[in-house]
């Protein structure tokens, strides 16, 4: 079997590579970019077989499907940070939305069928209100980011194609995970690291913060791609199913997770740049549908996840 991750030298993208290569009689190809930072699949590589390609350029998807042929897709390459929506919107729609659209007319003109998993998020969701959680992926879309709005967009781009084309595309809405290789824009990690560099005695004891108020629901990345390739083994094309943990931590708790690790005393202080211009205060799921439909559960404590993160982090700084 083929199989496709578009993002691979990515947080998700990478350990999605971890897991495929534990499976027998799965071929794994990735695609990069030029400009790639490799870090992530460095101890993997030379079991990896990796292609050049731009999602943005048509014929360069086009050429990169017709070589592969691959008998699975895991679109998981994006701009992918809600905060660096806000300064580039243009780019965070272009690159995800038609990104999308040239990996699913590429196949349409090479003329195969594959499995294709749409990586969506809880950010479609945006303001969910009180009486609607824990959200099903029955809730109203109300995103309140330009990458949210990205999102909704691939979402409806792959259940439209879906509909009209017989493109075998599985919509997943994943909500937060996250574990080793998190990038450091990311809150969890950030703290993470900053933590790290402290103790490393790199970083004065401050800890810069935003919104510590938000509620996140959290699942490892190692059971979010186990899901994912459950989710091209059982789940219906054209359908949405949400990923998630089904609980809820706020960023404060967090925070104290992490701390609670450490034997650093330091001074937490707000950071007035790591405030957005909307935040979702609550992003929790619920994952019924996905779990009656696959058997999956989530089998890492978010606890051991946070210390895994750490861990990484202090090896890294």
């Amino acid at each position: 079997m083929k199989v496709l991750i578009t993002g691979i030298t990515g947080f998700v993208g990478s350990h999605l590579a971890d897991f495929l290569l534990t499976k027998k009689g799965v071929e794994v190809w990735g695609i990069e970019r030029w400009r790639s930072n490799t870090e992530n699949i460095k101890h993997i590589k030379e079991k990896l077989k990796i292609i050049e390609c731009d999602l943005r350029d048509t014929t360069s998807v086009e050429n990169t499907i017709l070589d592969i042929r691959p008998d699975k897709i895991f679109h998981l390459a994006a701009q992918s940070f809600v905060p660096t929506s806000w300064h580039a919107p243009a780019e965070t729609l272009t690159t995800n939305i038609i990104g999308e659209l040239n990996v699913f007319e590429a196949v349409r003109k090479a003329k195969i069928n594959p499995v294709i998993q749409i990586a969506g998020s809880s950010e479609e969701y945006g303001m969910v209100y009180p009486n609607e959680v824990p959200i099903k992926e029955t809730n109203p879309l109300r995103p309140l980011s330009p990458y949210g709005v990205s999102k909704v967009g691939q979402d409806m781009l792959a259940y439209q194609y879906s509909k009209s084309y017989g493109i075998k595309a599985i919509r997943t809405r994943g909500f937060n995970h996250t574990g080793p290789r998190r990038g450091e824009v990311f809150v969890e990690s950030n703290f993470a690291q900053q933590i790290a560099k402290i103790e490393a005695g790199k970083q004065n004891p401050v800890i810069h913060v935003g919104n510590l108020e938000a509620k996140r629901d959290y699942t490892d990345v190692r059971d979010m791609v186990r899901a994912y390739w459950l989710a091209t083994e059982k789940c219906n094309p054209g359908e949405e199913y949400n990923i998630c943990s089904g609980k809820d931590w706020k960023i404060q708790e967090v925070l104290d997770i992490l701390l609670g690790y450490s034997k650093i005393k330091v001074e937490v202080k707000p950071d007035p740049s790591r405030m957005r211009p909307s935040d979702v205060m609550v992003l929790l799921g619920d994952n019924t549908k996905f779990r009656n439909a696959t058997g999956w559960k989530p089998e890492i404590e978010f606890k051991q996840t946070m210390k895994d993160l750490l861990d990484y982090w202090r090896e890294n700084v």
